[in-house]
């Protein structure tokens, strides 16, 4: 029999949940549970979910959102489809299913974005013919996921300036919890939005989408505390299988004896452990073989760099080529 293809409001939820929970590439990302935050935002993200079954069973489903602006010249020049994680499939998925799925992305979606990008978080080259007959061409990107299941070999892990680094905690007044309330997402806020400003220099959600993510639940939000204020934290979000750290930001700068941003990404691996989630994973680690700060910074976490890369479709090449221009410029 055909595949056949099932958008939002005709997907089980109940078998859409389980896909992603048994696939190997499912994530929290590909949850109904992501679609529906992402759906919560309406002035942020317009969110999608397909799905393809075969022989009446679910055999992958790909969620992800299409960036919206208020400005029409901006969303113009802007709108993307992103498919954090990667869809997920499941682990018998034949070729001719995914390539059935991601047809229908394409086909779905291609009229009102100027590129899709998967992210991958797990390794999809079994599947790669069947990506490239979608037209979705690879693209190399790095990320490290963190061992979590064994304490003691989690800190063996870490450098030596990374374990010195830790030890310095108690001696530094420092403080790391969750979020006591939305002032505290307010204030970390601003340290993450002067990151993005100063170094990274790529768009950042407005505080609104990391408020509401406090007050459904659905991001943890870890603080760095010296002497009362708050110098770093992360948001993190979790499944079963991992740990994601979402955003991450620290006064590093400012606090060159705290170290924020190293005490709160172990707290995140610490997190990750005591609650017998096996991976964390640093969601992004760049480009092979161009230099990268982060990278740096994260290869000393005793994590494994993987190459899951990412899939591309580009339907507006002139476009795409001018975004990529304007982000080198602002760079």
């Amino acid at each position: 029999m055909p595949c056949k293809i099932l958008t939002y409001g005709q997907i089980d939820r109940t078998d859409w949940s389980r896909l992603v929970r048994e696939s190997g590439t499912g994530t929290w990302f590909q949850t109904p549970e992501a679609y529906d935050f992402f759906a919560s935002m309406q002035e942020l993200f317009y969110p999608f979910a397909i799905a393809v079954i075969n022989n009446g069973h679910l055999r992958g489903v790909c969620a992800g959102y299409i960036t919206r602006e208020t400005n029409p010249i901006r969303q113009f020049f802007t709108r993307r489809a992103i498919i954090i994680g990667g869809p997920a499939l499941a682990d018998d998925a034949t070729d001719a299913e995914v390539a059935a799925l991601m047809n229908a992305v394409r086909e779905e979606i291609k009229h009102n974005v100027i590129y899709i990008e998967t992210r991958n978080f797990n390794d999809y080259s079994r599947w790669r013919s069947a990506f490239e007959k979608a037209d979705f061409a690879y693209q190399l990107h790095l990320n490290f996921h963190v061992d979590c299941t064994d304490k003691d070999a989690m800190w063996e892990r870490l450098s030596d300036n990374r374990k010195r680094q830790i030890k310095k905690q108690p001696a530094r007044n420092l403080l790391v919890g969750k979020a006591h309330n939305e002032q505290d997402v307010r204030e970390w806020y601003v340290i993450l939005k002067e990151l993005y400003r100063k170094k990274v220099k790529t768009p950042l959600w407005p505080v609104e989408f990391f408020i509401e993510a406090y007050r459904q639940g659905v991001g943890q939000f870890l603080m760095v505390r010296h002497e009362g204020k708050i110098i770093g934290g992360s948001m993190l979000v979790e499944d079963g299988k991992a740990v994601y750290e979402w955003f991450e930001c620290g006064l590093n700068a400012e606090y060159k004896e705290q170290y924020p941003s190293v005490t709160v990404t172990y707290a995140g691996m610490q997190h990750a452990n005591v609650h017998g989630i096996p991976r964390y994973d640093m969601m992004g680690a760049g480009v092979p073989d161009v230099p990268y700060g982060v990278r740096d910074f994260k290869a000393e976490f005793g994590g494994t760099m993987v190459e899951h890369g990412r899939w591309h479709y580009i339907s507006r090449p002139f476009l795409y080529r001018l975004g990529k221009w304007v982000v080198k410029m602002q760079k």
